[in-house]
């Protein structure tokens, strides 16, 4: 990791929640309901970014329509879905806690910028996880989620820091995108799809333990 980073900035979902497949079903699971059918994959690529206006681009490409009444009937019956049966499930990645105590060893800030609802964080995120944060974007607090820039330029403000100096680890497309349109060095981790849908971002890891040796290794001229 670069020595002039001072502040890393956290997906949620898929980075530090090991949550993604669970909303993958909940949504699959709301769309059957309605006679709709989308692939898990579909449903990754889009992480972080399904509202109306995507998932009308989706089923049109099935020769599919859906109306604005008909997407938000979805959404509500996903959200309820996900809250009575996979809500209890999620859990953060193994190396997370760790990976957090040792940045903030380090003196570096961190900060949570996801596109999930400020309810739904409350019941998801462990108060050993949300302490070590020094701020949190939700998706309902920003004027335009992502792939917009607005997430993470709304962190970089709370935290006085610039582009230059902050790092952010994404997990989807839509996520590296809005890194990318605030001017961000972004790395992803292929938790939820493979590297080849990953390929904006400046570094791809297979697993937090590599990303843990990225974050860590002593750059050229550092000791141990």
């Amino acid at each position: 990791m670069r020595d002039t980073i001072r502040s890393i900035l956290f997906d949620m979902d898929g980075v530090i929640l090991d949550s993604m497949p669970y909303h993958v079903r909940s949504w699959q699971e709301a769309l059957n309901e309605r006679g709709f059918s989308v692939s898990a994959e579909l449903l990754y690529l889009h992480e972080g970014a399904i509202d109306l206006n995507t998932a009308a681009a989706i089923f049109r490409g099935n020769n599919r329509f859906i109306d604005a009444d008909v997407f938000r009937e979805i959404l509500e019956r996903q959200m309820e879905i996900f809250a009575t049966r996979y809500q209890s499930l999620i859990k953060p990645f193994p190396a997370v806690l760790q990976i957090l105590k040792r940045l903030r060893e380090a003196g570096l800030q961190l900060a949570l910028v996801t596109s999930s609802h400020s309810e739904i964080l409350k019941k998801v995120l462990p108060p050993e996880i949300k302490s070590h944060m020094d701020h949190i974007v939700t998706g309902d607090k920003v004027s335009r989620r992502k792939p917009f820039p607005d997430p993470f330029l709304t962190a970089l403000s709370a935290l006085d820091q610039s582009s230059n100096t902050c790092l952010v680890v994404e997990n989807a497309p839509a996520g590296i995108m809005s890194a990318k349109a605030a001017f961000l060095h972004c790395v992803a981790l292929t938790t939820t799809l493979p590297e080849e849908y990953l390929s904006e971002a400046d570094a791809v890891f297979n697993s937090h333990a590599e990303l843990s040796d990225y974050l860590f290794r002593p750059q050229p001229g550092q000791g141990r």
